[in-house]
């Protein structure tokens, strides 16, 4: 649908463009934009690539497994119908401690395989599970401690303090946050009381057993 929205807006703007004999400013424009784009990107480079240096010190440190540890319960009673020692559990765990960081490009990634791994438990293939929909809100609504991102992208754009944002960008995701846990909380209870269970394909199954008469 993104792709349908981006190609009608670029083709609204070249017939408008047609229509008042302006085809060279939105040529000019293309080109442009192309030119700052591959500007930008090699300004957030630098940065992005010192803090995944940082991330994968951090994770040689064993940062990231205590933090791991430290969002195990949260993550249990975020995903109660997950099985805890199912491989998404530890996709889930690290999407969410990328995020933490603010390290949005590691954090894709994990949120991908978390989702592959969910949809393999999924009942119904054709529908997103509740764990599916909880790792979305979560996701997208994730507490950042440190934005890197945007930090990168101001200090860019020659920002004189680039890291002003932090107070307020804690504050906004931590509202968010909520906002999302709340509401995920509130669709889970109007589920029906016995709702399909995940099948954990990962085990064996069980062996059968006969009745002799």
């Amino acid at each position: 649908m993104i792709n349908v929205i981006w190609l009608a807006m670029i083709v609204i703007g070249f017939c408008f463009a047609a229509v008042k004999g302006n085809i060279e400013v939105v040529t000019q424009s293309a080109f442009d934009g192309a030119a700052t784009g591959v500007t930008v990107c090699f300004g957030l480079i630098s940065v992005l690539v010192f803090w995944m240096g940082m991330m994968k010190m951090a994770e040689d440190a064993g940062l990231l497994s205590k933090i791991a540890k430290l969002l195990g319960p949260i993550v249990a009673f975020l995903f109660p119908d997950v099985p805890k020692n199912h491989p998404a559990m530890g996709y889930i765990l690290s999407n969410m401690s990328a995020n933490l960081l603010g390290l949005g490009n590691a954090a894709t990634p994990m949120g991908i395989k978390a989702m592959q791994q969910l949809q393999e438990l999924n009942p119904d293939k054709q529908v997103a599970s509740p764990a599916m929909c909880t790792l979305l809100a979560i996701n997208t609504a994730s507490i950042t401690l440190i934005p890197t991102t945007l930090i990168a992208i101001r200090l860019n754009y020659h920002s004189a303090n680039p890291a002003e944002i932090v107070g307020t960008t804690l504050v906004a995701t931590a509202f968010a946050t909520a906002a999302a846990i709340i509401l995920d909380r509130y669709y889970r209870s109007r589920l029906p009381r016995t709702p399909k269970r995940f099948v954990d394909r990962t085990q064996p199954p069980p062996p059968e057993t006969s009745v002799k008469g």
